[in-house]
């Protein structure tokens, strides 16, 4: 989620109304229920996790040890596990 100043998006007078409420604090607006993304999908990190944990999985079956990717890639093994035994 990344910062955007009111000021640049919203009208003056809706700014003045919600500074009636708060002032110089982060403010979530909800998507629309229709309209949510899902996690990751805005900053790219999903797919980045996702041929992560691709990437893991083919050197699983090429024959590297859970060992051996848990210190690669620089996570535990009960994290290794989680994504070979995922599907």
């Amino acid at each position: 989620m990344r910062y955007i100043n009111a000021n640049a998006i919203l009208p003056k007078e809706l700014v003045e109304k919600l500074q009636n409420f708060v002032q110089g604090e982060y403010l979530y607006i909800p998507a629309i229920k229709d309209q949510h993304k899902p996690w990751g999908e805005l900053s790219g990190f999903r797919e980045e996790i996702d041929r992560r944990n691709r990437d893991i999985m083919q050197a699983y079956a090429s024959g590297a040890s859970i060992q051996e990717l848990a210190e690669s890639y620089c996570l535990s093994v009960y994290a290794i596990r989680k994504i070979i035994y995922a599907k």
